[in-house]
């Protein structure tokens, strides 16, 4: 009993650490910004919670807008909009009463008609507020998307500058500007968009700041004497590691610090992508897609502060607390089944493996749930969050409990013969629920390791609940190596082949994403132990 406690006190002193060092929080250099002043440029997207400029049918209510830019005359002096549809039409005249400025965005696109109701919707209002709108931004990235040719665009920029007093410009990723440098000849100025985190080559944040600088410094070399906006420039909040470029609260705190005081010194142009959260972003570019904002939505509040210490997991004790409350589940889950089997007393292995699965599952439960409010996209999202939830918290109390009784984990041949499964349910019901979890882990292990293999830029590592459902059948394994209930025992052919595919789609990952991506090779670590698992499994003939 003693040695019981004891090691659960250890566990749970590490489960704490563990959290205390994750969030801990993270020192920022002084606030670029002196007493009063706000940011250049900010862009804007009215959009909250299910709103969509994707659904034609959305139209943002003028209140809404109203309380936005209330927010955002605190914030910035200007805002970048990007259409003049889905009542971003309205913009201008409430962004004058806040004493803000407007770089006025026409969304131009391969469906010609709109493109000519932007562009004769975008030149009213130029006239309309010619003090508010400070220049008109003829397309945002449609070269990158392919939708038009150059030659197009060149038309609908020289059919804007007919009509506007002010400055006109176009807007895309810096490398499009230097592949089509004809098209500065038609503009006013050069708007470029500097991304570091989505460069095919991602910067980590640390060096963002000196990335944007020479990007910049490539672009004005390359069109001497003209003036250079950089039109989109920021770095996200939440989402998948891109090689050694982290998403996260500290790291967006960081590369905006820095890169305000870079560009000041430089006396460099910028619009900072973006003021609030946008959701309905992440059905193109996944859970990064919707965090590049500074403010969260919901609610609307600030990420972080200028010149504060920044928390990438600001409500650690929480899910330092739920972490210890889990391992006391799982060492009670031990010693509940073995008192109810009537075992002998845990020996030495077997108790180390219950403490190793209470350490890993405490500390991991609070990143499976903390990514799984991140993550849940639509239904599917939803109910596979749910099901990387059940497997992080069902597989360490059933592995442990099994401990407790020992008792071996089951073949899939077993599941897959009617009469095993009726034996397991009556006989064995613990057995019957290590291998339901066992398969429910592989088959989501094995959806999560073909989509990074095939198409990953948009997807997340569920590197957190595989550890809490791995490593205890792993540990498992190794002391009770599976066999089937049925028959004599064999190499087990389906979870062999099974461990092949991982392994494979492991290899290529790691080769993918590279050794700086640390939730990649954590990802893959826990792919592997699920392999071994696999391996060691023994079935039947046939």
């Amino acid at each position: 009993m003693y040695r019981a406690v004891g090691s659960f006190v250890a566990v749970a002193a590490l489960i704490v650490a563990s959290w205390w060092w994750r969030g801990a929080d993270i020192a920022m250099p002084a606030s670029p910004l002196a007493h009063g002043e706000r940011l250049q440029c900010v862009s804007y997207a009215p959009f909250r919670g299910q709103q969509t400029p994707l659904d034609f049918s959305t139209y943002i209510p003028a209140a809404q807008i109203e309380d936005d830019l209330a927010h955002l005359a605190k914030l910035t002096d200007c805002i970048r909009i990007y259409s003049v549809d889905v009542g971003l039409d309205q913009v201008p005249e409430i962004a004058k009463r806040h004493g803000l400025k407007v770089l006025l965005g026409i969304w131009v696109s391969n469906r010609r008609d709109r493109t000519e109701w932007q562009i004769k919707t975008g030149v009213a209002l130029a006239k309309r507020f010619p003090e508010t709108v400070q220049s008109v931004i003829v397309g945002n990235e449609v070269l990158l998307r392919g939708e038009v040719t150059p030659e197009s665009l060149a038309g609908y920029i020289r059919d804007v500058k007919a009509e506007v007093s002010q400055p006109v410009t176009y807007a895309d990723v810096w490398e499009f500007w230097m592949r089509h440098s004809s098209l500065a000849q038609g503009v006013d100025f050069i708007t470029i968009h500097i991304l570091p985190y989505w460069e095919d080559h991602p910067i980590p944040a640390g060096n963002a700041a000196d990335h944007i600088v020479s990007i910049y410094g490539q672009v004005a070399a390359a069109f001497p004497g003209r003036e250079i906006l950089i039109g989109e420039v920021g770095w996200p909040s939440a989402g998948r590691m891109r090689e050694g470029a982290r998403a996260s609260p500290a790291a967006q705190a960081q590369v905006m610090h820095d890169l305000l005081a870079r560009t000041k010194a430089g006396n460099i142009r910028l619009n900072v992508i973006e003021a609030f959260d946008q959701p309905w972003k992440r059905l193109l570019e996944g859970t990064v897609g919707g965090h590049w904002g500074f403010i969260t939505d919901p609610p609307r509040r600030f990420k972080f502060v200028w010149g504060q210490p920044v928390s990438n997991h600001p409500h650690w004790p929480w899910q330092a607390l739920g972490g210890v409350l889990f391992a006391a589940l799982i060492f009670g889950a031990a010693r509940m089944a073995q008192r109810r089997s009537n075992a002998s007393e845990l020996d030495v292995p077997s108790r180390i493996v219950v403490a190793v699965i209470a350490a890993a599952a405490g500390m991991t439960l609070g990143l499976t749930v903390e990514n799984a409010l991140l993550e849940s996209l639509g239904w599917s999202g939803i109910l596979r969050s749910l099901m990387l939830i059940v497997i992080a918290i069902g597989v360490p109390l059933a592995c442990a409990a099994a401990l407790g009784a020992r008792i071996k984990t089951p073949a899939f041949a077993d599941l897959l013969a009617n009469a095993s499964v009726s034996e397991l349910r009556r006989q064995h019901p613990l057995q019957l629920a290590l291998l339901i979890l066992l398969m429910a882990t592989t088959i989501l292990s094995v959806q999560a390791a073909l989509g990074f293999a095939f198409n990953p830029r948009y997807l997340d590592f569920p590197f957190a609940p595989l550890t809490a459902a791995v490593v205890p059948y792993l540990l498992l394994s190794l002391l009770y190596p599976a066999a089937s209930a049925t028959s004599a025992p064999t190499r087990a052919v389906s979870e062999t082949l099974t461990a092949a595919t991982i392994v494979l789609s492991a290899t290529y990952i790691v080769w993918s994403e590279g050794l700086a991506n640390w939730q990649s090779l954590w990802f893959c670590a826990a792919l592997l132990g699920l392999a071994v698992t696999l391996v060691r499994a023994q079935g039947v003939r046939n």
